[in-house]
């Protein structure tokens, strides 16, 4: 557990001396063996370019993954009729200190001889079919990070309101159990459709997400908020009773 100690211990150092406006709750990080057959899976379901762990990093051996929980204010005022600055903001400023953690974590774990690799927080997408190579919300899963709810994104035990990150290093780490549970209302109570009904395009339904009327409104929201860089951010889905974990 010593390896896994000093990779949390980077990861909330990061975070704690992180210079970003945005403020955050306490990191998730879970870790999943690079040869978990999920990953698999994930290249069944979604297409023969989706990559496996192997593929970002040879002689990998386990997957790190991270939630970065946006405190409560943020969510509050994205609670809002109207995306509220402060998320595209945290989207935009957690993005960038994502890949300062996996910067870091490649400066340590390679002082100690251990290779890494990572894909980018966001954007490594092909726009044609909004499709990813690489899915850290679905690496977070596999990490045991938590199940996913009706708005299809990961809600873990601090909530759905944050941002994930990943890295491949070629180190072994015991991985972390996962949820035996799902953590959204709607699954296991049939009570909920917060995320349905806050959706501001109808983009999200029940059966499923029309992806190109989503981020068609997200590209509308990034022109809003250009002085902040890229920020195609909504939110609207992640604000509702599983935004913070609370029970």
């Amino acid at each position: 557990m010593e390896l896994a100690n000093r990779v949390k211990s980077i990861i909330f150092d990061c975070v704690r001396k992180s210079n970003t406006e945005t403020k955050y709750r306490e990191p998730l990080i879970g870790f999943a063996a690079a040869k978990d057959p999920l990953f698999l899976q994930l290249k069944e379901i979604i297409g023969d370019y989706y990559l496996q762990p192997v593929d970002l990093l040879p002689g990998a051996k386990t997957v790190i993954a991270f939630f970065l929980p946006f405190n409560k204010d943020i969510v509050a005022a994205n609670r809002g009729s109207k995306v509220a600055r402060e998320w595209a903001l945290a989207y935009a400023e957690t993005n960038n200190l994502i890949s300062e953690i996996c910067a870091k974590l490649k400066s340590e774990l390679n002082g100690l001889g251990i290779t890494t690799a990572s894909e980018k927080a966001t954007h490594n997408f092909n726009e044609k079919d909004l499709i990813t190579p690489w899915s850290h919300k679905s690496t977070a899963y596999i990490a045991g990070l938590g199940t996913f709810g009706l708005h299809r994104m990961l809600i873990t035990s601090a909530g759905c309101a944050g941002r994930f990150g990943s890295i491949v290093i070629s180190a072994e780490i015991p991985p972390t159990d996962r949820p035996e549970g799902k953590y959204c209302r709607y699954y296991t109570e049939k009570k909920c459709m917060f995320c349905v009904k806050n959706c501001p395009t109808g983009a999200l339904q029940i059966d499923g997400i029309d992806k190109f009327k989503c981020y068609k409104q997200l590209l509308e929201i990034d022109q809003q908020f250009s002085d902040l860089g890229l920020c195609d951010a909504c939110g609207k889905c992640a604000v509702g009773p599983c935004a913070l974990g609370e029970r």
